[in-house]
């Protein structure tokens, strides 16, 4: 069932939003070479709930029913998704991303960035800025009239025509009350085909995508998703409101660029 959102329940949804891209940023202040990832989600969970949100991350349970342990993911280098906080310090040259969700005021808020650790190498900087820029390239078909298949085709062509894999096994997804609402949406696709979008549809667009092949496994501990041949994987994410000329993206990445600066992808 495809819920379409009233002008105030996407401002409602904006501010779970906004919060979800200023908790970024305070993890951007303290992301370096020697923290772990578990201090990042301390750092999260605390900002979160000090401004009167409840992290959506902690507890979801995954498809054998244990809840996640932590606030947000921290996915490391050959991670692609779902990366659980640990003793783990990160290292010079490390890529991790950093996805987060927030609920207040009945509304769920969900957006990822991936980080670069110290100094990283340029073939790696070049996979976070084409993925970034493939978000984009999908947001810009989140119009009405278009269907969800010309938002995954427009990621995958602009990714592959980069040599880089689509990670076809986790997609996007709807968003609002709950932070997994109907339709899929996911990162590759046909044009003119799959659900139409309609003013008022509002979904998370996160490209998942791998410098080497797209296969991927599962680790041991039932949530952790790496890349099959343990090359890196990139992850940004938005939640944007479809619109009739274009869409309405309702997290941001503003917060994190004001303070990396010119260290940002």
């Amino acid at each position: 069932m495809i819920f379409l959102k009233t002008e105030d329940e996407i401002e409602l949804l904006r501010k779970s939003n906004l919060l979800v891209g200023k908790t970024l940023a305070e993890i951007a202040k303290i992301i370096r070479p020697g923290i772990t990832t578990k201090e990042l989600d301390k750092v999260a969970e605390e900002f979160i709930r000090d401004n009167g949100a409840v992290p959506t991350f902690k507890g979801f349970p995954n498809q054998y029913g244990d809840p996640f342990p932590a606030s947000i993911c921290t996915s490391v280098n050959e991670q692609v998704v779902h990366g659980v906080p640990r003793d783990v310090v990160l290292k010079d040259g490390d890529i991790v991303s950093i996805d987060c969700g927030t609920y207040m005021n009945g509304f769920c808020g969900d957006s990822a960035y991936t980080f670069c650790v110290g100094e990283v190498d340029e073939e790696i900087r070049k996979l976070l800025k084409v993925t970034k820029e493939a978000l984009y390239i999908g947001i810009q078909n989140a119009v009405q009239g278009k269907r969800l298949g010309d938002i995954g085709y427009a990621i995958q062509q602009y990714c592959e025509s980069n040599s880089y894999g689509v990670v076809r096994e986790f997609v996007g997804h709807g968003i609002g009350k709950e932070m997994h609402e109907d339709p899929q949406v996911p990162n590759y696709g046909k044009r003119g085909y799959g659900t139409m979008l309609k003013k008022g549809l509002c979904i998370a667009i996160e490209p998942m995508i791998t410098l080497g092949s797209r296969q991927i496994l599962m680790e041991g501990d039932g949530w952790t998703v790496r890349t099959k041949d343990r090359k890196c994987a990139a992850h940004f994410e938005h939640t944007v409101a479809v619109g009739a000329g274009e869409a309405d993206i309702l997290s941001s990445f503003k917060f994190i660029e004001e303070v990396l600066g010119d260290k940002a992808i």
